[in-house]
């Protein structure tokens, strides 16, 4: 295997369709990413390679989701309009039916076990799959805009092969799905940053979620306060994730890239740059693992594409110029690929978002040294 060699999993067809015309979540966004990264090069380089997706089969999606579910899947998307929608949580504005809704959600779930089997082959060390994490989708049901849960599927994939995965979720929202799945397991470690779900979907992720029987003290949550800023989020970050991938030693590390946390986002509350999520995945490309790197929420479409393309930039080991290629530039109004103008946070506010997360924090370490010897210093 080269060093380095990393794998960007997309299609256009994963990005054509349309879940409703008001729907905040934009396909094209996937699009606008590859179309960036096609205009800065970032695909010319020989250990950095756009693979496309392949359909997940009946007997991964199995691993995770009921045969009624992935039946109803089916049968809905060939009839959106049948009345058994509801028993799945579909048919609703959040999680609407819609043409190829089973063809596009098999790709997409593909997409993420394809990158695993990517990473158990060591044909790469590094991939990309900006179509998954959609870590909403429980067993039998959707919600929150996802249909398959791709990461569960794909971390089943690597239980198979005996490998220990750690699972980090930077999305703005809970990785609620993902969390339930691996609730009683202590193979797989699963930790959340998020915005609290006093303010924000699903409502879970408390610090008090710290898993059941074995997996007590493996499901990790991190709760966050509204207009958390880069630099309050990068320290809470670094006290938080590289003591546990210390202590728990994984195999490999699974990490969803939601951006709904920008400052720009359109229905959270957090305050990150591009800079600052950057940032994020430089410390994961630190751990030196075997890593899959999964897409997720964002819902400002300048936002996705920029983070998206300097993420692809960490994990792919090239520098990107912040000025925005010309054509790309021309045809979407942006000229740099970091945030000009970041969010200003008042004094006030950022020692309320300091409390709050030094308070869950304390909470989390007094309860997890019941169970095994941390320190988040």
């Amino acid at each position: 295997m080269s060093p380095n060699k990393a794998a960007f999993i997309y299609s256009d067809k994963l990005s054509q369709h349309i879940l409703s015309t008001s729907h905040p979540m934009q396909p094209k966004r996937l699009a606008m990413t590859y179309d960036l990264l096609k205009q800065y090069n970032a695909f010319n380089q020989n250990n950095a390679n756009v693979i496309p997706p392949r359909k997940a089969t009946r007997n991964e999606l199995i691993k995770f989701h009921t045969k009624d579910y992935i039946d109803a899947i089916e049968n809905m998307s060939n009839n959106p309009n049948t009345i058994s929608a509801a028993l799945y949580n579909l048919g609703t504005a959040d999680n609407p039916c819609y043409p190829q809704m089973f063809e596009v959600a098999l790709l997409s779930t593909g997409g993420s076990a394809l990158a695993a089997d990517l990473l158990i082959s060591s044909e790469y060390d590094s991939v990309f799959n900006i179509s998954g994490g959609l870590h909403h989708a429980m067993r039998s049901n959707a919600s929150g805009f996802c249909v398959f849960n791709d990461p569960v599927i794909a971390i089943e994939k690597f239980l198979e092969q005996k490998m220990k995965i750690a699972y980090i979720d930077i999305d703005c929202h809970h990785g609620d799905g993902v969390q339930e799945a691996f609730y009683d397991r202590d193979d797989v470690l699963t930790i959340s940053i998020h915005e609290s779900g006093a303010f924000l979907f699903p409502g879970t992720g408390n610090t008090n979620e710290i898993g059941t029987g074995k997996g007590r003290g493996y499901s990790i949550n991190v709760p966050l306060y509204p207009y958390t800023y880069d630099e309050l989020y990068k320290d809470t970050f670094k006290k938080i994730v590289p003591p546990l991938i210390e202590f728990f030693q994984p195999d490999v590390l699974v990490t969803q890239m939601g951006i709904d946390s920008h400052f720009q986002d359109p229905i959270t509350h957090l305050s990150l740059t591009v800079q600052g999520f950057t940032e994020i995945l430089k410390i994961f490309k630190s751990f030196n693992l075997k890593w899959l790197s999964l897409g997720g929420g964002g819902y400002n479409l300048k936002a996705v594409a920029r983070a998206w393309a300097s993420g692809w930039g960490v994990i792919s080991n090239q520098t990107l110029q912040n000025d925005i290629p010309i054509n790309f530039n021309q045809t979407h109004n942006i000229s740099s690929l970091f945030d000009i103008s970041p969010p200003k946070i008042t004094d006030d506010i950022k020692n309320v978002c300091k409390k709050f997360v030094d308070k869950n924090i304390s909470t989390l370490e007094k309860d997890l040294k019941a169970i095994y010897s941390i320190n988040f210093d």
